[in-house]
């Protein structure tokens, strides 16, 4: 008798094998909601969800009250933060309220839930792809090409995504067949931003020219994730051989790219900060140029600025 095929959602949450209990981020959209019954079914008891509250718009509060009576229902603790962000100069208001959510999703698990270790968002097969098409059109590097992980470790957490390979709209025909709805943020089909115009544009054109692109792209952007992770290694090796700070000396016996492949690694790892393509190209002339004991470096790199100090390279913040 031939097994009948799992749903792509059950599928994704058989490959998923969080620690318990563990907690899940919930807007109360289609997406969220169907990560949050799905985990609540597969692991009774053991799920905790967390609401961000923007106040950014008046469906805010209605937001609110839906992921209430929903969590009510499935029996299921629900913590809810409110959040405002403003961004800094240089700095996108998008970036800005991701650092803030994500900040205000730690403080919540911390203070209400200290036994919770990881936590599960809702990011599909749909946000991956527009995420790589932004990076794309950035040009950016591998470490943007990679798009989002599926897991990594942040502030003492493990952070999953288990809806990486399944589609959004394989997400909202489930919930519907579930007989659960949903709330629709209006910010969604505001064009003015570019993810959305890639929602509403860019990916009904790939589906009609490229049926496959969803697991296509995704096989990329694991290639370009599986490539940087040797990258990182190469370049926490050779950071460890000219020290921390950078010594400019064994800086300059390392190849240009082998230098810029560091010194990302080193302001990403101990300053938190990440140069342009500009300003790492900058930087890379002055230690090419860096030959006599007065040249001076003072270079605008990331938040902050990278200077000479005697024979090392220092980072202060702006």
């Amino acid at each position: 008798m031939a097994l009948t095929p799992m749903l792509p959602i059950e599928q994704a949450l058989a490959d998923f094998s969080p620690g318990l209990p563990f907690a899940v981020a919930f807007s109360g959209g289609a997406d969220s909601t169907a990560l949050l019954l799905a985990c609540a079914r597969r692991w009774p008891g053991q799920v905790r969800a967390v609401h961000i509250h923007h106040g950014l718009q008046d469906a805010a509060d209605a937001f609110e009250t839906h992921c209430r009576a929903l969590c009510q229902q499935l029996n299921v603790p629900l913590a809810v933060r409110r959040v405002q962000a403003g961004h800094a100069p240089g700095q996108s208001p998008e970036d800005a309220a991701r650092k803030a959510r994500y900040a205000a999703l730690v403080e919540a698990v911390q203070s209400e839930w200290p036994e919770v270790q990881d936590f599960a968002l809702a990011q599909h097969a749909d946000d991956q792809v527009e995420t790589l098409l932004i990076a794309l059109s950035r040009g950016a590097g591998l470490p943007g090409l990679a798009s989002m992980p599926s897991h990594w470790q942040r502030q003492g957490l493990d952070w999953h995504r288990p809806f990486l390979s399944v589609p959004g709209v394989a997400l909202r025909a489930w919930l519907q067949s579930q007989g659960h709805g949903w709330v629709e943020d209006p910010s969604n089909t505001d064009e003015s931003f570019t993810r959305n115009r890639i929602r509403a544009r860019v990916l009904p054109a790939l589906a009609e020219a490229l049926p496959a692109f969803r697991e296509t792209f995704a096989r990329s952007a694991k290639h370009a994730a599986q490539a940087q992770e040797v990258l990182n290694e190469v370049a926490a090796q050779d950071l460890a051989h000219i020290g921390v700070p950078p010594h400019i000396e064994a800086l300059q016996r390392l190849s240009r790219a082998r230098q810029a492949l560091v010194l990302r690694h080193w302001l990403r790892q101990q300053h938190a900060t990440t140069p342009s393509t500009a300003q790492l190209n900058a930087l890379l002339d002055q230690l090419t140029a860096c030959t006599t004991r007065g040249h001076r470096i003072h270079l605008k790199v990331g938040m902050g600025f990278v200077q000479r100090d005697g024979q090392h390279l220092s980072w202060q913040a702006a």
